[in-house]
């Protein structure tokens, strides 16, 4: 398994996990026009999403006991161990691991105290690649504050106010990064609506991206919409519900 070129403490793959891969490649395969390779054939059969000749996600069969069908995505971190002991002292949980991935890495999966979940992974060699196809990860939250707070202390991020002109939208940057950030933070509106992380692809059309799902059997959790110095986005909740989102960003000024 590859991943894209990346650093510390940015999220490098994101994977759908669902009852039902081979449906989920389907999906994605003719919305996006994702290819897919295969890592362990014959053993683990893990169908990895290719683009460009590298790979930058994948769908995964759900294990007994998992959430209804998401995506789930990973923080590359220098110590996966470490990490899951400092999202314990945080108020966190650890859900999963942290366990070895032969020739992958070693991986786990956390929470944090409002509920949201994501992959942490420590890689075993350098990976390679070009840009990802994953453009952005956003946390709706219970609790902004108290998120923030978590997410800080366990991967040392920094965070942005965007401010009232954004209605209090935060970004997340890493240790040393470029100030742009990688991750937003925004408190949910809906109390109903529980914490949690939802990836998005960067796509040429957010109109015809969003239409093209819904004939394909997803639903629009967000029409699309601009936001200003930013892009035009939706939220998508795919035929299994797994929710990601797309966005054609502004170019940069």
């Amino acid at each position: 398994m590859s991943t894209v070129e990346t650093k510390v403490g940015t999220f490098v793959w994101h994977e759908q996990v669902s009852g039902d891969p081979a449906k989920a490649k389907d999906f994605y395969g003719q919305l996006f026009g994702w290819g897919t390779e295969v890592f362990g054939p014959g053993e683990i059969d893990y169908e990895m999403i290719s683009v460009d000749g590298t790979t930058h996600g994948g769908f995964s069969k759900a294990m007994e006991g998992a959430p209804p069908p998401h995506w789930l995505s990973h923080v590359l971190v220098e110590n996966v161990d470490e990490t899951a002991e400092k999202a314990k002292a945080a108020g966190g949980q650890v859900l999963a691991g942290p366990f070895d991935m032969e020739d992958v890495g070693r991986m786990g999966i956390i929470a944090d105290p409002q509920g949201a979940f994501l992959g942490i992974y420590q890689r075993f060699s350098e990976g390679s690649g070009s840009e990802g196809v994953f453009v952005w990860d956003e946390l709706g939250t219970t609790d902004a504050d108290g998120a923030q707070r978590f997410y800080e202390e366990v991967f040392g991020w920094t965070t942005t106010d965007m401010g009232s002109d954004f209605g209090g939208y935060r970004i997340f940057d890493r240790v040393g990064g470029t100030g742009q950030g990688h991750a937003g933070l925004m408190q949910n509106q809906n109390e109903s609506i529980p914490a949690m992380w939802t990836p998005y692809v960067g796509v040429e059309d957010t109109d015809a991206v969003c239409a093209k799902a819904k004939e394909l059997g997803a639903n629009a959790i967000v029409e699309p919409m601009d936001v200003p110095t930013v892009g035009r986005f939706a939220v998508l909740a795919d035929p299994q519900g797994a929710v990601f989102g797309v966005i054609k960003g502004e170019p940069a000024s």
